[in-house]
């Protein structure tokens, strides 16, 4: 069934029909009769269409989104779209009345309000499983406050942390990306209904009244834009985008773990995979999968960034591939988060302790308490590092003659300095690695998840 027709004398070549039909926005068929449900609310309540039918309408659109939600609505073949499934679906229920559902709208309103309100929906639901990702991790560095760790820059060990402070940095972007997510359902909650085909309708319709009944923030306030824009579309897209680069990074660092070299991690056989070549191999197949996903996901926002970028005013057809693009893109990150979620507890960390040299930083403070520049007090302790490193030895080997050698400032107290676990206990800024910034930071997540 199509909406259109009596302007043509013949129906379409089953070329043009397999072309232009595309099923993906079946996924918005709840959504669809809701939007449709609060069209016949104002249509009766405005006396468009009468009482009784209003009634009819309503009833029958109920009992379709009754079958919606079990998955018991049947789509025909010969169904062009969404829109055309449930009137005729409605048809068959109600008789000819079902005529008078598409009153004072198009499909182009139609359709931006029913992936709007698809949006909203899994918009909430990326929110609830990035607060649990960050409670997840949370909840792993709470257990691991005071494991000492190195920190890295360059890929190269920096200073001393603690492995809870590491885990917490990938806790703090999921909820900064629920936070974005937070932000565009706001945006997008706005009903665009009453823009009609592209400049609105001439019957007395109360498009704010359908999105009162629909629990919308507001209406759009300019109809060709309410058709014609996708901007609600690329921002959900680099929602999820930003979501998965993060979850990118996580799976990096994950797999670096899980190597021999790093051996921070030991997979338990719920999360990993094994070679068919190799018999001895464990492999974090779940981290290196979202890592490569991150990158197609990346691709769907290029994509409708694209899609839109020469679009001329109003509706065009171009932005039915909008749909298979930002399910696509919610999907995987859906799909990743529950993954990561079960790989993080699928795995036992044991980090090592970090390396001989990592506490080089807090030698230099040192000398500043005392006055000391801090651009000579660097200079002093890389000569000691460099001099140590030609005796084959390591800063953490360093004797008292060897850093009143270095610098004059130096006291045999400061080799206690030298004690990864006291660099990491004496840190005072905000934010940074100590057992008790840690606690402080899942506090904090805590009571903002809930």
């Amino acid at each position: 069934m199509t909406l259109w027709g009596g302007r043509f004398q013949g129906p379409p070549s089953p070329e043009t029909m397999d072309y232009t039909i595309d099923r993906s926005d079946r996924r918005l068929l709840v959504h669809d009769i809701e939007g449709s449900i609060a069209h016949v609310g104002m249509l009766g309540a405005t006396g468009i269409i009468n009482a009784d039918d209003a009634d009819t309408l309503a009833r029958g659109l109920g009992a379709l989104l009754e079958k919606a939600r079990v998955g018991e609505f049947e789509f025909l073949e010969t169904d062009e779209d969404v829109h055309s499934a449930v009137e005729r679906a409605l048809g068959a229920l109600v008789g000819d009345v079902a005529g008078r559902l598409h009153t004072g709208r198009s499909r182009n309103d139609q359709v931006a309000l029913g992936l709007r309100l698809y949006l909203r929906e899994a918009g909430r639901a990326r929110i609830g499983q990035l607060r649990r990702l960050a409670g997840t991790l949370a909840e792993i560095a709470e257990r691991h406050a005071e494991t000492v760790v190195p920190s890295y820059t360059h890929l190269q060990q920096a200073q001393p942390t603690t492995f809870g402070h590491q885990l917490l940095s990938y806790a703090w972007p999921a909820l900064r990306s629920a936070n974005r997510f937070s932000e565009t359902v706001t945006r997008v909650d706005h009903s665009p209904l009453g823009a009609a085909a592209s400049a609105g309708s001439s019957l007395p319709i109360d498009p704010e009244d359908v999105a009162r009944r629909l629990g919308m923030g507001g209406i759009m306030a300019n109809s060709l834009d309410a058709v014609g824009s996708r901007d609600f579309v690329s921002d959900y897209v680099f929602c999820c985008a930003q979501a998965m680069v993060d979850l990118s990074r996580l799976s990096e660092a994950l797999i670096l773990w899980a190597t021999e070299e790093f051996g921070w991690l030991r997979l338990s056989d719920a999360v990993a995979t094994g070679s068919s070549a190799l018999p001895h191999k464990r492999n974090p197949d779940i981290p290196e999968l979202i890592r490569g996903r991150a990158a197609v996901v990346i691709g769907d926002l290029t994509a409708i960034l694209s899609l839109q970028k020469a679009l001329p005013s109003s509706y065009n057809r171009d932005l039915q591939e909008d749909k298979r693009i930002v399910f696509h893109a919610d999907d995987t990150l859906s799909e990743s988060m529950q993954a990561m979620g079960a790989f993080l507890l699928g795995v036992e960390f044991d980090p090592p302790r970090p390396g001989p040299s990592t506490a080089a930083l807090d030698l230099a403070e040192a000398l500043v308490g005392r006055d000391v520049p801090f651009r000579q007090a660097h200079e002093a302790v890389g000569r000691l590092v460099s001099a140590l490193e030609a005796e084959g030895r390591h800063l953490i080997d360093a004797s008292a003659g060897d850093l009143s050698a270095a610098h004059a400032a130096f006291d045999d107290e400061d080799l206690a300095l030298l004690d990864p676990v006291r660099s990491v206990g004496s840190r005072s800024a905000p934010g940074s690695g100590s057992p008790q910034s840690v606690h402080d930071q899942v506090s904090v997540i805590r009571r903002l998840i809930g």
